[in-house]
């Protein structure tokens, strides 16, 4: 698979979620743009999550594990449409029931300037990555998430923001 193409419209937008214009993906990540952002942990009813890591080709954070499946929200895209798209993409999973999960949030480092929303997808349905974004599933009990995330490599946006979210829900 390739990378997202870098002429793909994003939504500039300040920490307000205001628009303040759009700009290609691939200006979006040379200038570290402030974007909207998906994240989608799925759970199977006995409470283990979905983890993965992500392909080494990744633009940010290749080869990192990942809590959420998840990603850039396109220029004008709905915050839920993205994370059903997403959700489709990454992982195969097709009319699955998403519940926000806490409130939007903010997300800065030397990567990536972000807003985010994070969602909760409830489902044993099997997960069958689609568009080679992904490179390796596991499963963790949600209990034992953060010991599991201790000693790996793991996104940061969703190590920081939606681990705490997924831990204390």
């Amino acid at each position: 698979m390739t990378p997202a193409p870098a002429g793909e419209p994003v939504d500039w937008i300040d920490e307000t979620d205001r628009v303040l214009g759009v700009v290609d993906r691939a200006r979006m990540r040379a200038e570290r743009l402030r974007h909207r952002a998906v994240f989608v942990a799925v759970i199977d009813t006995s409470d283990v999550v979905v983890v993965h890591r992500r392909a080494g080709w990744k633009d940010v954070w290749p080869s990192a594990w990942d809590l959420c499946f998840g990603g850039v929200v396109a220029a004008g895209e709905t915050w839920d449409d993205a994370a059903r798209r997403e959700l489709a993409e990454e992982a195969g999973l097709v009319g699955v029931d998403l519940e926000p999960l806490g409130d939007p949030f903010l997300f800065d480092d030397e990567s990536v300037s972000l807003l985010g929303r994070a969602y909760l997808a409830r489902t044993d349905a099997p997960i069958v990555p689609q568009d080679g974004e992904v490179a390796e599933l596991d499963r963790v009990p949600r209990a034992g998430l953060v010991a599991w995330a201790e000693g790996r490599v793991v996104c940061p946006d969703s190590l920081r923001r939606v681990l705490p979210l997924l831990a204390g829900d």
